[in-house]
């Protein structure tokens, strides 16, 4: 792949979190939903107030209603987990939540907020 003209040399490699409502979350009042939806955002909050998450915001007009929002997170996936996994939501069950790396041309996004670099810059390994 390398040497391809449509194919970067180097790729910016973040860490993603999808967060998603799960098939069995458990039903809740309104005013249960009001007060946990409100320490979800103080949690997140909280991640971008450090430095962990970069970039942070829900879904809307998807095609499946099931995916609620995306965080990147300027951490490794095993970190992003174990963070996403203290979400109140997600310890609730009203959320659960994907991990993944997302590759994109090198220098294609920038965090202007983060206070350090976010991602690794890697290169397409050889098949």
């Amino acid at each position: 792949m390398p040497g391809e003209p449509l194919v970067p040399d180097e790729f910016d490699v973040y860490t993603l979190v999808i967060l998603r409502r799960p098939p069995d979350a458990p039903d809740l009042s309104d005013d249960e939903l009001a007060a946990l939806q409100t320490r979800h955002l103080a949690y997140r909050a909280a991640l971008a107030q450090r430095g962990t998450v970069v970039a942070n915001g829900p879904f809307d007009e998807q095609s499946d209603p099931s995916y609620r929002g995306m965080s990147i997170f300027a951490c490794d996936p095993a970190e992003a987990a174990r963070l996403s996994g203290q979400d109140p939501s997600v310890l609730a069950g009203r959320l659960a939540y994907d991990v993944m790396e997302w590759w994109v041309g090198a220098g294609s996004i920038a965090f202007p907020r983060a206070a350090g670099t976010v991602g690794d810059r890697r290169t397409m390994p050889d098949d």
